[in-house]
């Protein structure tokens, strides 16, 4: 697990990166001051460091210097993070051996993207113990050994999800989960040509076959962000997620293995969709108990766009709005659809 240090005057700065680089598998330490991080560094050694550049006492540039002037840290990848930071600030701080530049505000996407950039420049995944990262929440890929897979067929690649999603399965529970509109013999012979596929897309021993039961290798340990989505979506039920932090797991959703349109595939759907209502159901109840009633709005609609029957996100939407004046609240009431209209 790639460990990172995060330095930055401000604490709500330092909570969002830490919430969202823990999420996406890192150790992150952090600390609201430079000089009690150079302290940290001599205890904790992280694989990246992200600083803010306009900080008391001492620069985010001051900062890296330090760094940079300690030859155990020298080839630390460093990232300069601030709103303030004017060019001469980014040509001075690349000169002084900084590797990248990230300007406040940022998205989750933006954070994440430059760290995991630099962490493949040093070297260093966020992927499973066997290097596997099996993504299928908006996408469907599967990156191992640093590489995307290249399947040798579609359905090779729904069989490894489905193995993933199922652990240990009959040749015929996948042939009539992949299969459903062929008779069993049919069913049979594609399961079997499907498997010969997905093990030359991966390996021989990819999947293995004990007893007429077929399972990914258990050397393979990927890295599932359906998993992962789940078991914060668990702790989000249990209550112990901040408005933040249930924003921040909202935008980890995403429609499941599109393309695909087996009946398995539709049933994960429907079960991640009722935790995704359910986590924006929790955030949109946060922001409108911290008055923020426009922040209230768009989670309201985006549930409503999963589904749109939901009678309590109307309500909520049409409350949200017109706490906010949004001339938008007489069509909620309706139940109207204006989705092509963006509330940010």
């Amino acid at each position: 697990m790639p460990r990172i240090l995060v330095v930055d005057d401000d604490a709500a700065i330092l909570k969002l990166i830490s919430v969202i680089l823990s999420r996406a598998g890192h150790e992150v330490r952090t600390s609201n001051h430079p000089v009690e991080a150079l302290d940290l560094l001599k205890v904790f050694t992280p694989d990246l460091v992200i600083s803010d550049v306009v900080m008391p006492y001492m620069t985010g540039l001051e900062f890296l210097e330090k760094v940079r002037d300690n030859e155990q840290l020298g080839a630390l990848p460093f990232v300069l993070l601030s709103s303030h930071a004017e060019r001469g600030d980014v040509r001075r701080g690349m000169n002084l051996g900084a590797d990248d530049y990230l300007p406040k505000p940022f998205t989750p996407l933006d954070l994440t993207t430059a760290v995991d950039a630099r962490l493949r420049r040093a070297g260093l995944t966020i992927q499973g113990e066997s290097g596997m990262l099996a993504k299928g929440l908006g996408t469907a890929q599967v990156v191992w050994k640093g590489a995307a897979v290249a399947w040798v067929s579609r359905k090779a690649l729904e069989l490894f999800f489905y193995l993933l999603e199922h652990k240990e399965v009959t040749s015929w529970e996948a042939a009539e989960a992949l299969w459903p509109e062929k008779d069993e013999a049919r069913a049979s012979s594609l399961f079997h040509t499907t498997l010969h596929r997905l093990r030359r897309s991966l390996s021989n021993e990819a999947v293995i076959s004990t007893n007429r039961r077929y399972a990914l290798a258990s050397d393979l340990s990927p890295e599932y962000d359906v998993q992962r989505y789940e078991l914060l979506a668990g702790q989000a039920e249990n209550g112990s997620l901040g408005l933040e932090e249930l924003r921040e797991l909202a935008a980890i959703y995403g429609h499941f293995l599109p393309g695909a349109d087996s009946p398995w595939v539709d049933d994960v759907r429907s079960r991640l969709e009722q935790k995704q209502l359910s986590i924006l159901g929790l955030a949109a109840r946060a922001a409108t108990e911290a008055g923020r009633a426009k922040d209230a709005a768009m989670l309201h609609q985006r549930a409503l766009a999963i589904d749109p029957m939901s009678e309590l996100d109307w309500q909520g939407l049409a409350r949200a709005l017109d706490t906010i004046g949004d001339p938008r609240a007489r069509l909620a009431a309706q139940r109207e659809a204006w989705w092509a209209v963006d509330l940010d």
